[in-house]
């Protein structure tokens, strides 16, 4: 298995969900953050855990196209996208707006989605976490395949949760091909940080939830040698226990 971190950069993130390249002008009273998309690459798949802000390069390019082939990846090998959640921040490189009509970033994948996580951020219309209408256009892919077991196989190497936490219907994902194990915790396990600070966060839909869903993950991975990936760390993106 390789794991590749597809990094778009470090941000600031102020409290209407604007988010702006870090800086030493970026104030103080901010979020700080990387953000992460990752490709994990097995013998079966090339996979995609969230894809990012869905900002363009230099020439007008997706970022997250213009990460991948930096790595020898062309877009179109990208065989499955596991969704953790649907705030902007890891959903919003599926696609851009061009002359008023959506365009696919991964028409060809196959994009796995918890159907009760979309049917709420739906009805989000005026929280700035959420980008209305990218969410309606990704509800018309014809690539989405919708999840709506609490958990199960999406195949013999990937398996999910629902676990709730940071978002209602959030969910989690395990790889598992050849004795080793990497672990997706998305924005309930974030940064190294939180493991340190066993804290629930008022920002989470049930922070105490996911205060304990990291305690119990910590235990795990270090029983049995998890690599956890990290969207939103600056430093780490890829913590091996």
């Amino acid at each position: 298995m390789k794991i590749i971190p597809l990094k778009e950069g470090n941000y600031s993130v102020s409290k209407n969900k604007e988010f702006t390249k870090l800086n030493e002008l970026s104030p103080a009273a901010d979020l700080k953050m990387a953000i992460n998309p990752f490709l994990v690459i097995t013998d079966q798949e090339y996979l995609l855990l969230d894809v990012g802000l869905g900002l363009v390069d230099d020439v007008n390019k997706p970022l997250i196209h213009s990460l991948l082939e930096q790595e020898q990846v062309k877009p179109s090998r990208i065989t499955k996208i596991l969704l953790s959640h649907l705030h902007k921040d890891h959903m919003a490189g599926l696609g851009r707006m061009e002359e008023g009509r959506f365009v696919p970033n991964f028409p060809e994948a196959k994009i796995f989605l918890q159907k009760r996580e979309l049917a709420f951020a739906l009805e989000q219309k005026d929280v700035p976490s959420y980008n209305p209408r990218l969410l309606e256009k990704l509800a018309e892919l014809p690539n989405l395949i919708f999840m709506e077991d609490d958990e199960g196989m999406i195949s013999n190497e990937i398996s999910y949760q629902v676990t709730g936490g940071h978002s209602p219907f959030h969910q989690v994902f395990w790889i598992r091909e050849q004795k080793q194990t990497a672990f997706y915790g998305a924005d309930n396990l974030p940064q190294r940080g939180y493991l340190k600070l066993h804290i629930a966060y008022k920002s989470d839909y049930d922070g105490k939830k996911a205060m304990m869903l990291r305690q119990e993950w910590e235990q795990k991975a270090n029983k049995e040698h998890w690599a956890v990936l990290l969207y939103h760390d600056m430093k780490l993106p890829i913590l091996r226990f």
